[in-house]
């Protein structure tokens, strides 16, 4: 390792010739490539990755968007570092950052300057590498990321509607670097460092790589390992594709989970069990680092849309214990919550405070979930053998501890700051946490407090909450509670709002087309929700993202846990069909919800969404449907149809 340390004090990792010779480096450890605008905060993997690697000493330089379609200089530019390029697409999967649930290509980019797209291929990992590996054949590359976390092995693309390989087998990366980097990538660097080849780099945790057939272990199973039908296998039986998947999301979530292999051709891709979670010693360190928490000055004058939703914000946590089948946090971030120190946050926050376009306004004390800071099992030692994927589905574990008052202690220790005004909790909140009975009674008074005080002190006019639906089997292999929990929750709100004087919203998400939903159950969906008077706004179609139950359902046809065939609407049509009653309340949606409600043999409902039915005629409407659905499909990309969310998957 280089003995030295190169950070600066408000100084941004250089992304330039001229910044690196202003800093007066004759070399550079380690070239990150990021399919992001650079911008040095902790929500941000480059900069966190670059950050890390600087306070173990090594010079880390950033090129943030590298142009891929002329002569390649961006890639040129800095020349060899001594160790190795890193890569990462961004903080999301270039596909779901470039295109809808129905695959058209968005006109913006959060994550670039001005928001402007076109700024990253899709599959940049694979870009990249390529490219990389074509200029410099000799140098280690290493890939990270969500984008390269979640394609780790065989996985479901479904913006090509087809099952691919391993994203090694497409990339040219030596190494593949899963979950929350910090740790493994620095393990790379040390051992690179000490003059260890790549290649003899097979057990780093927390990696992947591709290896030679004869490495693989002829045991199906062991206490260490476990090997995976081959992707040929799966590629021509579903129902192999959904068992490799349960394995796959058990290991994930274990404590201590076991090498996975799979045979992908004539070479076996080896994923390394990953590291326990960190300590909070070990998170706060990352967290600690000497962050600008701005944008590069290479973008003076230019508004990053990502940054300006988290740049009064503050991430109390990792991980998520929630599980929900659609949701791929547990699968990168882990299942087992690592939480920073009180003294640490406190930190960041008073550095939020100085920031010169503070007004007074904390946008988020938050987290995956907002509300499972410092939550763990009262018995870690039955953590460790537990290999449920969810601390809360079907019912929460009789061993969770959901005492919610240390983030209680945190929100009164940021609203006693004299330069905060108000702080409010953007993340979203998992009621059914915060109101499931403990065995302990005074953990319950002591949630109770929790909901009020959320309710009456952190909403900024609306409180954002995700039911998801209404029918108990969808919900159910959603892995999310009953909706009656939901009804219970807006009691409790609306009763604190009308105690307090509160004219606050409360705001649900809902998903359509989801594995297990049926037509029908969208329309009791939308009669559910009319008797509670919301037009929703919050809605998405399901959007398939590699690595999470609801996508492999969605494939294969098959619960990968219990291999009973589920029903998924996949097509165009049966997607608008169950999208519009979302909108059941738009006059132009009346005659067709009508129509289809007869012909589902729910007339019961018609009158409960529109009462009185004169002027609705049910008349064998199948052209006309036809044209309703083409112009919904025109109204999917009007914003306030929710196309900000449906990145949803993701973004949790």
């Amino acid at each position: 390792m280089t003995n030295h340390s190169n950070k600066i004090e408000g100084q941004w990792l250089p992304t330039t010739k001229k910044e690196i010779e202003h800093l007066g480096w004759e070399y550079i450890d380690v070239i990150l490539f990021s399919g992001d605008a650079y911008v040095d905060h902790p929500s941000m993997g480059a900069a966190v990755i670059g950050r890390v690697l600087e306070s173990h000493g090594y010079r880390v330089a950033i090129v943030p968007q590298p142009n891929w379609q002329d002569d390649l200089r961006d890639f040129r530019k800095l020349g060899l570092p001594r160790l190795f390029f890193g890569i990462s697409a961004g903080a999301m999967d270039s596909m779901v950052n470039h295109y809808t649930a129905n695959r058209r290509r968005r006109s913006d980019d959060a994550y670039s300057p001005n928001g402007r797209a076109g700024l990253r291929p899709d599959y940049p990992t694979i870009v990249y590498s390529a490219i990389l590996r074509k200029l410099f054949p000799d140098v280690p590359i290493v890939v990270g990321g969500i984008e390269a976390s979640l394609r780790r092995l065989a996985h479901y693309d479904y913006w090509q509607d087809r099952l691919r390989p391993s994203i090694l087998m497409d990339c040219h990366a030596d190494l593949l670097v899963y979950g929350m980097g910090e740790k493994p990538i620095v393990a790379i660097a040390d051992a690179l460092a000490a003059g260890t080849p790549v290649g003899e780099l097979t057990d780093v945790p927390q990696t992947a790589l591709v290896r030679p057939l004869s490495a693989m272990p002829q045991q199906p199973e062991s206490d260490s390992h476990i090997v995976l039908h081959s992707y040929e296998e799966a590629l021509a039986d579903k129902r192999c594709h959904a068992e490799n998947f349960k394995h796959i999301e058990v290991e994930s979530n274990r404590y201590t989970g076991r090498d996975i292999w799979q045979r992908t051709g004539d070479v076996a891709i080896k994923v390394n069990r990953a590291y326990e979670p960190m300590t909070t010693a070990e998170i706060d360190a990352s967290f600690d680092l000497p962050y600008t928490r701005l944008p590069h000055p290479r973008y003076n004058g230019k508004r990053i849309p990502a940054y300006e939703m988290i740049r009064h914000s503050v991430n109390m946590h990792r991980g998520c214990f929630g599980g929900c089948a659609f949701c791929t946090i547990s699968a990168h971030q882990g299942k087992f919550i690592a939480s920073r120190s009180k003294q640490s946050i406190m930190k960041e926050v008073e550095q939020v405070t100085r920031m010169d376009d503070f007004k007074g306004y904390i946008s988020d004390l938050g987290g995956p979930s907002a509300n499972m800071y410092m939550m763990s099992g009262c018995d870690t030692d039955k953590c460790r053998r537990c290999v449920r994927p969810s601390c809360l589905h079907p019912v929460p574990c009789p061993n969770l501890n959901n005492d919610h008052a240390p983030l209680l202690d945190i929100y009164h220790a940021v609203d006693a700051m004299a330069a905060v005004k108000r702080s409010f909790i953007g993340s979203g909140v998992r009621y059914d946490l915060a109101m499931h009975r403990n065995a302990d009674s005074h953990i319950n008074d002591t949630n109770r407090q929790y909901i009020e005080e959320l309710i009456k002190h952190h909403v900024s006019g609306r409180l954002k909450v995700a039911p998801e639906h209404t029918s108990d089997a969808v919900l159910r292999l959603m892995r999310k509670p009953s909706f009656a929990l939901f009804e219970e929750f807006k009691r409790v709100f609306d009763a604190v709002n009308e105690r307090e004087g509160l004219r606050q919203q409360l705001i649900p998400y809902f998903i359509s087309s989801h594995p297990g939903c049926h037509e029908a159950d969208m329309a009791e969906l939308a009669v559910k929700t009319k008797k509670l008077n919301f037009h929703l706004e919050q809605v998405q179609d399901f959007t398939p993202t590699p690595m999470t139950v609801s996508t492999e359902m969605y494939y294969t046809g098959y619960n990968p846990y219990t291999l009973e065939p589920v029903f998924t609407a996949t097509t165009k049509e049966e997607k608008l069909a169950q999208r519009k009653y979302f909108f059941w309340y738009e006059p132009e949606y009346r005659q067709e919800i009508y129509n289809s409600l007869c012909r589902l043999g729910r007339r019961d409902l018609v009158a409960a969404l529109f009462g009185n039915t004169n002027g609705l005629r049910q008349n064998g409407m199948a052209g006309r449907n036809g044209d309703r659905n083409s112009q919904h499909g025109k109204r999917n990309g009007n914003p306030r149809r929710g196309k900000k969310h449906d990145n949803k998957n993701f973004n949790r």
